[in-house]
């Protein structure tokens, strides 16, 4: 299929809760989890779960922020690369298993969690759960509404739902 299927922000209904939904979004931004630290769990969740639009939007907001293209690159190798941190790996492990709840019976492991808690705080424990929640989520709405990646410019969201 070519193009969206629906337009949420043409909805008086889909508008509304796309404003809601982007807000918990920016409310997550403003936590002390590193901004680095979401893009990068975004951008594996999306890979994850096929998702272009999000791949398109977090990978080009990733790099307009700074993010290098080695790191971007290599998001779908991390366990195999040598640039990530121990905590962005403690991250990007809960967001794998956090994404992949299909493939595993028990979710998040209690090895990953506890790296999780090694690596972070109370709020930036609650941040992560709620950025694997939210990009799933966002994952499927782009999905269902056939957003496609490529046309995304860095801030467009944001820009959007304000």
């Amino acid at each position: 299929m070519n193009g969206t299927r629906f337009n949420l922000f043409e909805n008086e209904f889909g508008a509304k809760f796309a404003k809601r939904f982007a807000n918990a979004g920016l409310l997550v931004q403003q936590s002390s989890l590193p901004k680095a630290t979401q893009e990068l769990m975004a951008l594996r969740a999306s890979q994850i779960n096929g998702c272009g639009w999000c791949i398109d939007m977090h990978t080009k907001d990733a790099a307009a922020s700074g993010e290098t293209a080695v790191r971007l690159n290599l998001v779908v190798a991390w366990r195999e690369s040598t640039v990530f941190t121990e905590a962005e790996r403690a991250a990007l492990a809960f967001t794998e298993e956090g994404t992949r709840l299909a493939d595993a019976y028990e979710g998040v492991s209690d090895e990953t969690w506890a790296e999780v808690r090694k690596h972070y705080d109370d709020d930036q424990t609650a941040a992560l759960i709620a950025v694997v929640a939210l990009i799933n989520a966002a994952n499927r709405l782009a999905i269902i509404t056939h957003q496609q990646g490529g046309t995304y410019e860095p801030g467009m969201f944001a820009a959007a739902v304000n």
